[in-house]
């Protein structure tokens, strides 16, 4: 198939890229230094010369904390911006897979989120990014998967095992809070999923993430002890290490699509393989 990626420099971007190329499929790469999606035009002029079966948006905003203080960029480029996308691919007759957050839930469940449950973000970012998923089913209609993933960490960009491990080796120790859990979820586990999506084309929204759940204290904690690093990782509240925008305490992801969802590895498995592409690039 051909593909057209945006987003393509980000972390799960580079690791789509190398998964599509990897499976033979031919792909136009875009990242945001040769297209931004908030441009209307310039995203209609890419996408109508690409030619693709399936544009997958993997364009974000991404720095939660960030949108709080830049609630109307964010919203440019999550919102507008996927609707861009969205038009564009369906004006060139391709399938649009766009990619959406756990952030989009506020958090009061106390099981897992399926496709189905009521939406209510409590922050911006997640506002944002439920602004770009009603923009993709508006702008393709019968041509649209959503796909909602949760915690993504990878080896191509800056992550939460990334910062932890930085700060691990300067520190005795570390709090890290225990009361927000979600599924963290390998963007290399992620990027063969979506390539699924693509081949079967699931109507609508999908919920795809890593298998099991976790606070980020426990995340943290794997971690560091695969490190061998000798930091002592120590529980907190939320309310003891505020930040500018509120996280949803509960957003664990499953689905109940059945084989309309992928089934992704626990996220301790992908932890374990994140871990082993790391060092195999730190030892060259």
């Amino acid at each position: 198939m051909h593909f057209v990626i945006t987003g393509a420099a980000g972390m799960l971007g580079q690791d789509l890229v190398a998964a599509a190329k990897g499976a033979g499929h031919e792909v136009v790469a875009l990242p945001r230094a040769d297209l931004d999606v908030s441009d209307r035009t310039a995203v209609e002029s890419a996408l109508k010369s690409a030619r693709a079966d399936v544009v997958f948006n993997c364009a974000a905003w991404t720095n939660v904390d960030s949108a709080e203080a830049s609630p109307d960029e964010a919203l440019e480029i999550n919102g507008a911006g996927a609707g861009n996308v969205a038009r564009a691919a369906t004006a060139s007759g391709a399938w649009t897979i766009h990619v959406s957050s756990d952030y989009v839930f506020d958090g009061t469940k106390r099981s897992p989120y399926v496709e189905s449950d009521p939406v209510g973000p409590v922050s911006s970012y997640g506002r944002s990014k439920l602004a770009g998923e009603r923009e993709v089913a508006a702008e393709a209609p019968g041509r649209h998967t959503v796909v909602r993933s949760s915690w993504l960490f990878g080896a191509s960009g800056p992550c939460f095992p990334a910062t932890i491990l930085r700060l691990a080796a300067g520190r005795d120790e570390l709090n890290v809070v225990d009361d927000q859990v979600g599924c963290p979820t390998f963007t290399g586990h992620l990027a063969s999923a979506l390539l699924d999506l693509a081949a079967r084309r699931p109507l609508g929204i999908v919920h795809v993430a890593g298998g099991g759940s976790c606070s980020w204290y426990e995340f943290a904690r794997e971690i560091v002890a695969g490190s061998g690093l000798p930091c002592e990782v120590k529980p907190c509240t939320t309310a003891e290490m505020p930040r500018p925008a509120t996280r949803p305490a509960y957003s664990v992801l499953r689905s109940e699509r059945g084989d309309d969802a992928p089934a992704l590895p626990a996220w301790r498995d992908g932890l374990a393989e994140y871990t082993a592409v790391t060092r195999a690039v730190s030892t060259g």
